[in-house]
């Protein structure tokens, strides 16, 4: 008997349900370009190096022509079509475009889907290779400009607008900073 090469799956995408059927090799990049006609995410190497399909799985950053669609299922998936509150730009891609974190835009959906999840990795205290202190009780490091490059460091962007891609990601950072501390006071 021959295994079948073929599954019927169920994949949450910013919020909606898509149900597909899927070769067991499509990737969640494929699928969500070519099946849900979801584009913003670039297939750049198709190799997991340039950071250009990065989406959100579960909240943490995936190189999506990497992943298989069959095993994001079950998973909540964000891709950049999905970071706005309708109108409203999440505060990375209010920066992204305030501080020009842009040239030609082909990298820039991967670029912001990896900064919200950059902020809030340090906003959980996750160290990087430049923290100087790694001990859990040492707290957040200060999410300095080296902090950045060397988390950002995943997304490659060819036109090297990596400087303002720095501001915009600090400056998205002290906004959900600011947010918090508004929060929980």
């Amino acid at each position: 008997m021959v295994a079948p090469t073929s599954s019927a799956i169920v994949l949450t995408v910013n919020g909606e349900k898509y149900p597909l059927s899927v070769d067991h090799r499509t990737t969640l990049l494929d699928a969500l370009r070519e099946r849900l006609d979801l584009t913003g995410s670039k297939k750049g190497c198709d190799q997991g190096q340039c950071g250009a399909c990065t989406v959100l799985v579960d909240g943490r950053r995936t190189v999506s022509c990497l992943q298989l669609a069959v095993a994001a299922e079950g998973r909540e998936i964000t891709t950049i079509e999905g970071m706005a509150d309708g109108e409203h730009l999440h505060p990375v891609q209010q920066a992204f475009l305030d501080l020009d974190g842009l040239q030609c835009g082909y990298c820039t959906p991967g670029q912001i889907c990896s900064a919200v999840a950059v902020i809030q990795e340090h906003a959980e205290g996750w160290p990087s290779a430049v923290t100087a202190d790694v001990r859990p009780d040492a707290g957040p490091p200060t999410l300095t400009a080296d902090e950045i490059r060397e988390r950002m460091s995943g997304n490659l962007c060819r036109c090297g607008a990596y400087v303002s891609i720095v501001q915009a990601v600090a400056r998205a950072a002290s906004a959900d900073a600011a947010a918090s501390t508004e929060a929980a006071a």
